[in-house]
């Protein structure tokens, strides 16, 4: 049974507000939301609870960093008329969806997670045995699924996590998909699409479920996309419907791969605030001139006389992310050759560099004059998450039998 979702064009992801974002994040993750909030129904929210899974015992900087990194995003280009723009605590129901689908989800599907034993092995010096570290992919689970996601944008080594939440949908399904009344309310949502419309879905339905036909199912289900009278909750119950399964109550997420960020820092390492080698969105141009200047080359060109090779040389990475073709064949010439410094090759990634933060730069301190304006962005962005959020768990309150009838 295909259970994926029926709203591929909707996307969440969330970042954690742990400090300040750098160019790492910005080519990483940002500018792909930027490209995605125009295309897409997006949710994108500051994940403060799953601060809490490694920095549980400071909680000091939390508030700060949540209204530092709205005005990073914002800076960067995410727009709250494209995208809505909230923080995960002012949604309380992620933790009820959590809570829900911890009481289903086997302990050893969390064990299995790569990053949970990856984790405990680089953060060591920290007391990760919680419940909260290990369940914090299941966290991550309901964040998806409580927006019925058909599209969740992650790194390689996040594929993992959007398989857990496939898996815990399924369960979810196969457990409470089955309601007593589902085929009179299925029937009851085909009249609400019409005479024409529910007479095609019938035809598909009947030539999918008796012939196979899977081009049949295709149509059906784009179809259903396109239906505008129904509700979220009447979609699903016809995606089950017409394959001949139960109502579909948590759709199953695809993985968005995106693009893996190759930002070194000025270590030449990958940058990261851990390894103190980042340049901040909202960094001051003389520091960021100083720490480009400052960047190690190749270690065998000790003197201005000495050929280099810029495949040894950490520079080279940034070249090849800012520099276009003529001035990569400048700097691989000049650095074999030795006619030009090391300071020279730099000049024109600071410059680069430069350029494309200073706008960022100042739209950031525009953001920064007006603090009210942030908090109604939050504020609006997580009312409008909430609704949605509400609709999920009402379905699966629902489907649990759980609702309490006075």
């Amino acid at each position: 049974m295909d259970t994926t979702s029926s709203q591929p064009t909707r996307v969440v992801s969330g970042m954690r507000p742990t400090g300040k974002l750098h160019l790492g994040h910005y080519h990483g993750v940002l500018k792909n939301w930027v490209d995605m909030q125009l295309n897409y129904e997006c949710f994108f929210f500051i994940a403060d609870w799953h601060a809490l899974t490694t920095n549980y015992a400071d909680t000091s900087m939390i508030p700060e960093s949540i209204e530092n990194m709205l005005i990073d995003w914002l800076a960067a280009g995410i727009s709250p008329s494209s995208a809505t723009l909230f923080v995960q605590s002012m949604v309380p129901e992620h933790a009820e969806l959590h809570l829900l689908l911890s009481m289903i989800t086997p302990l050893g599907w969390l064990e299995r997670v790569p990053t949970f034993k990856d984790q405990q092995e680089k953060l060591k010096e920290k007391d990760l045995a919680t419940y909260g570290f290990l369940g914090y992919p299941l966290l991550q689970s309901a964040d998806i699924l409580l927006y019925k996601a058909g599209l969740v944008p992650v790194g390689e080594d996040q594929v993992a996590h959007v398989e857990l939440t496939r898996e815990v949908a399924r369960r979810f399904n196969h457990i409470y998909g089955r309601e007593p009344d589902f085929e009179e309310r299925a029937e009851q949502a085909i009249k609400k699409m019409g005479k024409k419309n529910a007479r095609m879905y019938r035809n598909y339905r009947k030539r999918y479920q008796e012939k196979g036909d899977t081009e049949a199912l295709s149509i059906a289900k784009a179809m259903l996309d396109a239906q505008q009278n129904i509700s979220v909750g009447d979609r699903e119950r016809l995606f089950g419907y017409l394959e001949g399964s139960g109502v579909i109550i948590l759709p199953e997420p695809q993985a968005k791969l995106t693009k893996a960020s190759k930002m070194p820092g000025t270590d030449g390492q990958k940058m990261s605030k851990s390894y103190n080698n980042t340049i901040s969105l909202t960094e001051d141009a003389e520091s960021i001139e100083l720490k480009i200047r400052k960047m190690p080359t190749d270690t065998n060109r000790k003197r201005l006389s000495d050929p280099g090779n810029p495949d040894k040389c950490p520079v080279w990475k940034l070249h090849e992310i800012y520099s276009d073709d003529n001035i990569k064949q400048w700097v691989i010439e000049g650095c074999r050759h030795a006619s030009i410094g090391c300071l020279d090759c730099k000049q024109p990634i600071i410059s680069a560099i430069q350029k494309e933060l200073a706008p960022i730069r100042e739209r950031a301190n525009d953001y920064k004059a007006d603090r009210h304006q942030l908090k109604n962005i939050l504020q609006d962005g997580s009312e409008a998450a909430r609704e949605i959020a509400r609709e999920t768990l009402d379905d699966v309150v629902e489907a649990m039998r759980f609702a309490y009838q006075t």
